[in-house]
């Protein structure tokens, strides 16, 4: 009997398994997003990622328990072959950008074109436009060119700070809620807690750090 009761509350763990893709040129904070969401934690001599790492984390939205599996990918060439193998099972991705670094907004386009070529037609989409909380002098993309961009391309967008938490958890909890809804318009059955996630089931490749980075010193 009380393997059962273990069984069912495994089962009411969570009702939606939302798969989530973090992309991005180098340096501009994505795993310091992850880090500020998942674990509600910052620092500034911040890892660089090499290959692929992920996060979990069970929210709830409109009363329901939403299990998120955020992926984090390196942002350098090397690893672009690695990432895009990701690019087909994800569910919602967020694209962001360094407001002080105008080449990575300049970036964005060609990530775009690498969510066209390799992601789901339907997949849903966020512009974020990262480390907001700098000095206003050392801004190199406005709030007005970061949200023509997305309006470009018919999504969402956000400034946020993974060191002030500006934003970090309403963008997340935006674009799971964006799938969610999506799920239930296409008619798709909830996802039960009955897979067990680990960091051995991703395919095998480099998922190890690298040496210590200024990226997300903001």
């Amino acid at each position: 009997m009380a393997t059962s009761g273990a069984g069912r509350s495994q089962r009411q763990e969570y009702e939606y398994l939302i798969k989530l893709l973090l992309i991005g040129d180098s340096g501009v904070g994505k795993s310091c997003l992850l880090l500020r969401f998942a674990d509600d934690s910052f620092t500034t001599s911040f890892i660089t990622t090499i290959g692929i790492d992920f996060k979990i984390k069970i929210i709830e939205l409109d009363g329901k328990r939403v299990k998120l599996q955020i992926w984090d990918t390196a942002g350098q060439e090397r690893f672009r072959t690695i990432t895009t193998a990701y690019y087909r099972g994800a569910m919602g991705i967020l694209l962001v950008y360094d407001v002080n670094d105008k080449a990575t907004f300049d970036s964005v386009r060609n990530w775009i074109k690498n969510i066209e070529q390799h992601a789901s037609e339907s997949v849903n989409k966020v512009l974020i436009g990262n480390k907001a909380d700098m000095d206003p002098s050392k801004r190199a993309v406005t709030t007005a060119q970061g949200q023509a961009l997305a309006d470009e391309f018919g999504i969402k967008f956000f400034e946020t700070s993974a060191k002030t938490s500006l934003n970090v958890e309403n963008a997340f909890h935006t674009i799971a809620r964006d799938v969610r809804k999506r799920l239930v318009e296409n008619d798709a059955k909830p996802v039960f807690a009955g897979i067990k996630l680990t960091k051995a089931d991703p395919p095998k490749g480099p998922n190890s750090v690298a040496a210590k980075s200024s990226c997300c010193s903001s």
